[in-house]
């Protein structure tokens, strides 16, 4: 069982616990309703109503599982009490593509809270990885799955 620590911004933790809550309390019992009206059905069988709950109930109950664990094992960063001239976890940095002139701003976060197009990546992605320690003026090279990519370090920036 891997029991190591999930970093994570205090909005990716109160949004994992806000996911939790309505999991546990709406969807739950969602689902153990929708079992009770299938089971009214008849043969439990040949219900497609009552398997599909069914499937929706241990989809529901696993990612209950998932979220309950991530909480657990979660180190809580205060991006805004962080500070500094060099990219760690927490930062919000704007790169330009050393080939298209292209402006991007990535906020580094942890692994349950990215989403790349609302420009969160996940300390472990590549572009996070070649970032960690670098500077305004910097060129960082990112191997991407459509090749290499070249990048300017033009802002740091901490606090959310």
């Amino acid at each position: 069982m891997n029991i190591d620590k999930v970093p994570m911004t205090t909005r990716g933790y109160a949004a994992l616990e806000e996911e939790l809550k309505h999991r546990q309390q709406v969807e739950r019992q969602r689902i153990i309703q929708a079992i009770a009206e299938a089971r009214a059905l008849g043969d439990l069988s040949e219900n497609a109503e009552y398997h599909a709950a069914k499937e929706a109930q241990s989809h529901n109950e696993g990612r209950v599982m998932e979220l309950e664990s991530m909480i657990a094992r979660a180190e809580v960063i205060d991006v805004t009490k962080l500070s500094g001239n060099k990219i760690k976890f927490g930062a919000t940095v704007k790169l330009v593509d050393e080939d298209t002139e292209e402006e991007k701003t990535y906020q580094i976060v942890g692994e349950p809270e990215a989403d790349v197009r609302s420009g969160r990546v996940s300390i472990g992605s590549p572009i996070a990885r070649a970032l960690i320690g670098k500077g305004v003026g910097d060129t960082v090279e990112v191997t991407t799955p459509g090749g290499g990519k070249s990048y300017e370090v033009v802002e740091i920036r901490f606090g959310g």
